[in-house]
């Protein structure tokens, strides 16, 4: 029988997780994990453990042989991708919760893993509380996975459960997330998107082999958000969420973005508030599951780090299978998407950039239009972030370029032009 591995960590920073992390592994004895030390970066701070774990000195883990994993849970993505390929390279596992630095440093952090054959897990760093890479790891072929969508930000959630819920605005909602400790030291990585679209990076990965940066994926945050959409969505009796969404199309290749969507009261994200996630994921034969849990704070963080320090002490490592193991997929630039758009002038709106418009709303002070455009055109202009402008997808927005063309020939022929 397989033995268990012991395990002396060195943590890498003791904020809201690494103190988290320090208070769960005293309550789980059974794990046979201890942390010999913690490396921070204000020594003078008060600090709920014994000063003699504390040090200044990275290289006091970094180097020493008793320490076989490294945690990392800093907010400096160069800083931590120096530890983590500095303890790959030094034949030490890894575990982190730095979305930023992994999406920023995938290709190089997938070739360490190659040549040191350690284990890099960082399942905390994508949902928290939910086992969301495990599960793409372990049980979905990549033929068989139609789509994946999800809310994976639990800070713009919460915003825009208190805009929804309690009619607070945009500042007030904000306010509160960061009282409570769920947006990040700078709010504009979760409000503008930044910290959904690192996530969906590596995701993308697990789920699909596709390796890319997260500036080869179109997002935006919810920064633009107008009151007067939350009035339309509610007429509609739909709800605004952020939105990760990849779909395999028809041509093999995979439509993905992060951008706010109208959500229907059906759907399995309209029930996640707050700073819960959500994950909906669509395969071949077991129709569509969902994953939901807290996404955000100490507590449920830690509980993933723990999880990825527990699965150590058998040697488990991600075996990427959907990039090494078949044929990795490719992102696409060649469909349309459904949206929404609400303005204050139509000079800023190209009009004549949409395939068709489908809905048009002028007479209050805030218009808006609803319409089919093509992704590459949000791809490669930046009106619809700009002038106060705001885009929201519809619900079930890809449409295929096959679609496109039926759609047109119908309504050339119901205009009796051919």
């Amino acid at each position: 029988m397989e033995t268990h591995k012991q395990l002396t960590i060195g943590l890498f920073g003791f904020g809201v997780v690494g103190e988290g992390l320090y208070k769960v592994l005293q309550q789980t004895p059974s794990l046979k994990a201890s942390i010999k030390k913690i490396c921070i970066k204000h020594p003078g701070k008060k600090r709920d453990a014994p000063d003699s774990l504390f040090t200044t000195d990275k290289g006091e883990l970094l180097n020493d042989p008793e320490i076989n994993v490294i945690v990392e849970v800093i907010d400096d993505s160069v800083a931590a991708f120096e530890i983590v390929s500095t303890a790959l390279q030094n034949d030490k596992d890894v575990v982190s919760a730095s979305k930023k630095m992994i999406a920023e440093n995938l290709k190089a952090l997938l070739e360490l893993q190659q040549q040191t054959g350690r284990s890099f897990l960082y399942e905390s760093a994508a949902c928290a509380s939910i086992p969301v890479i495990r599960n793409l790891e372990e049980y979905y072929d990549n033929d068989l996975l139609h789509s994946i969508k999800a809310i994976v930000n639990g800070s713009t959630n919460f915003i825009l459960t208190k805009i929804f819920e309690e009619h607070l605005d945009f500042k007030q909602a904000l306010l509160l997330a960061q009282q409570q400790g769920f947006a990040e030291s700078d709010p504009r990585l979760d409000v503008e998107g930044y910290d959904a679209v690192n996530k969906w990076t590596f995701l993308l990965t697990h789920a699909y082999g596709i390796v890319e940066s997260p500036g080869n994926i179109l997002f935006n945050g919810i920064q633009d958000i107008h009151s007067a959409d939350a009035v339309v969505a509610k007429s509609k009796n739909q709800q605004i969420k952020l939105v990760a969404e990849a779909k395999k199309l028809e041509n093999g290749k995979v439509a993905a973005y992060v951008l706010p969507q109208f959500v229907k009261q059906d759907d399995h994200l309209s029930f996640v508030k707050n700073e819960y996630n959500g994950v909906v994921i669509e395969s071949g034969f077991a129709d569509k599951q969902f994953f939901y849990g807290k996404g955000a704070g100490s507590f449920p963080t830690a509980s993933a780090v723990l999880s990825d320090i527990s699965a150590l002490r058998y040697q488990y490592k991600y075996e990427y299978k959907k990039l090494y193991h078949h044929k990795p997929q490719e992102l696409s630039n060649d469909f349309y998407l459904r949206v929404y758009v609400s303005f204050d002038d139509l000079k800023y709106v190209p009009r004549e950039r949409f395939e068709w418009i489908e809905e048009w709303h002028s007479e209050q002070e805030r218009k808006y239009l609803a319409g089919v455009i093509s992704f590459k055109e949000l791809k490669e202009n930046n009106w619809w972030k700009e002038n106060n402008t705001s885009l929201i997808l519809t619900p079930e927005p890809v449409i295929e370029d096959i679609a496109i063309r039926k759609l047109k020939k119908k309504s050339l022929e119901l205009a009796g032009i051919i």
